[in-house]
């Protein structure tokens, strides 16, 4: 998988939906202090240089498996970057990435389920500030197309549906815990202050895009990916008709805002030994 992300690096740094300032807002207002932050699976860097993120903390390290992805990353003076081994040891963690808690906040967007959890919250646990380190990780669903207000009655989000239904069979079986908003996803951490829960909580993000735009962002999934080293183009001739069609059912064929939602747990580490 982490060679699938290396090969669709560019596709991910163009076409991925930014996060919305409220959802970094409501992660900051958790720790009580900003002095570091660990954005973990950072890709190319969405989450780590988000104006709200590498603002409220004074230093962020961000990590991920693909050189690659990295490569993508804007470069701002308080982040730094680092390429992990997939399975990093906990000396690894200690050398390139913080030491035993002293971080005070760990992010992680659209890649938890990906993780080897059991490892990974082991060196969580090592390296956040007790009792109130907070871990924040969140994914977004499926999206849909309009120029107003998204809804499931919708031409565009009727044909998007079919689509995604139709790429099913391509997605690893990760992708459903995604497809569940988290909400069935290990995570073993205490609610934060003020919560009886740890989530999931639902933030909006949208984005403009025109049609060609939306096609490379579908290009950029694992699943189409995979289904064209199986010889099946999703995309097809056919298929991109009814997205075309469905686009410019009103009239305008420009751009478009793309909504989804972003569903996030999150949690602190407490007095873990």
């Amino acid at each position: 998988m982490a060679d699938r992300f290396h090969n669709q690096a560019k596709q991910y740094s163009e076409t991925r939906p930014s996060y919305p300032d409220e959802l970094f807002q409501f992660i900051g207002s958790k720790t009580p202090n900003h002095h570091l932050a660990w954005d973990v699976g950072t890709g190319n860097g969405q989450a780590a240089t988000s104006f709200q993120l590498a603002r409220m903390y004074k230093n962020v390290v961000a990590t991920d498996t693909s050189q690659k992805q990295l490569d993508f990353a804007p470069k701002l003076p308080n982040v730094r970057w680092i390429c992990t081994a997939p399975n990093m040891s906990m000396a690894e963690l200690q050398r390139d990435v913080a030491a035993e808690a002293s971080v005070d906040l760990i992010t992680i967007a659209q890649a938890l389920h990906w993780f080897d959890l059991p490892t990974f919250y082991q060196q969580a646990r090592w390296v956040l500030k007790k009792p109130h380190g907070v871990i924040a990780a969140w994914c977004y669903t499926a999206t849909d197309g309009d120029d107003s207000a998204c809804n499931s009655s919708s031409a565009f989000d009727s044909v998007f549906q079919r689509f995604y239904s139709d790429s099913g069979p391509y997605w690893d079986p990760a992708r459903k815990l995604v497809d569940d908003k988290y909400r069935s996803i290990d995570f073993p951490f205490e609610p934060i202050d003020g919560a009886n829960h740890t989530g999931p909580f639902e933030f909006k993000t949208e984005r403009l895009m025109d049609l060609d735009g939306y096609f490379r962002f579908i290009r950029s999934w694992s699943a189409y990916q995979i289904a064209q080293e199986k010889g099946v183009e999703l995309l097809r001739d056919d298929v991109m008709e009814d997205f075309k069609r469905a686009w410019t059912e009103d009239g305008n064929n420009n751009q478009k805002l793309v909504k989804s939602s972003v569903y996030l747990r999150i949690g602190k580490v407490g007095n873990w030994k």
